[in-house]
């Protein structure tokens, strides 16, 4: 069984596509685990959400789908997340924003807790600390686990030991209880504009960090079209 691990696709649809299209060409996958932030700051969250659930899904919620459903309020969000944050209310349709509050916040799928932020907190945690990370592990019922929300790949294994996998590194699924984020594919935040995402895979007992470049300036043109703050779409190829 093979697994493609997505976070914060955040409307990014040509950053999806090109997870989706270099995961087949990989070996393709059998389902697909998404963290959270489907929508929110990108161009195209209702094709987004259409992609998804044309897949084998296993999703949760992420704070701003939350927010675009009318199931979190945007007072804790920056000025433009808000901003981005209303303009995809306005365009999703009634049951796109009811999909999006019907999602967990926390799925066990095997192995695999799942949720965005933490278990501590799951719409809105970090875990960019070892502390925190440690928290997060001590609710989890499982070995493994799987957040997003930071857009940075990391994986914290117990005994606040960490791991920040680059494009192409394996990590065996040897025993060692772990959580990890595999990146963020439509609004990568750790210097590298490439969409990040893992494939797991269960019978070789290890996952796998990739990164694929995607049509940036593509969905730069929809952000300024649509009318989206220009700090946004400017971000894009910073990978920040």
């Amino acid at each position: 069984m093979r697994s493609l691990v997505l976070a914060d696709i955040h409307a990014n649809l040509q950053a999806l596509q090109a997870v989706l299209d270099d995961a087949a060409a990989a070996g393709g996958f059998d389902d697909v685990w998404c963290l959270g932030d489907i929508v929110g700051y990108g161009p195209q969250p209702s094709e987004c959400i259409a992609r998804l659930r044309s897949l084998s899904l296993n999703a949760v919620s992420g704070n701003h789908d939350l927010a675009a459903a009318g199931a979190m309020g945007t007072e804790a969000f920056n000025p433009l997340a808000a901003e981005a944050a209303l303009w995809t209310a306005e365009r999703l349709s009634a049951e796109e924003k009811a999909w999006l509050r019907e999602l967990p916040q926390v799925s066990t799928v095997g192995e695999f807790t799942l949720t965005h932020g933490s278990l501590k907190d799951p719409a809105w945690e970090y875990l960019y600390s070892s502390a925190a990370a440690a928290a997060h592990l001590a609710r989890q019922a499982t070995d493994y686990g799987f957040v997003g929300h930071t857009h940075v790949p990391l994986v914290f294994f117990e005994a606040s030991r960490t791991l920040s996998p680059g494009a192409g590194e394996v990590l065996d699924l040897s025993g060692t209880r772990f959580v990890a984020n595999p990146g963020g594919v439509g609004q990568p935040r750790d210097g590298d504009p490439r969409a990040a995402y893992a494939l797991v895979d269960s019978e070789a007992r290890r996952i796998e960090f990739r990164r694929v470049a995607y049509d940036i300036a593509a969905t730069q043109a929809r952000m300024r079209a649509a009318g989206l703050p220009e700090f946004l779409w400017r971000r894009l190829p910073q990978g920040r």
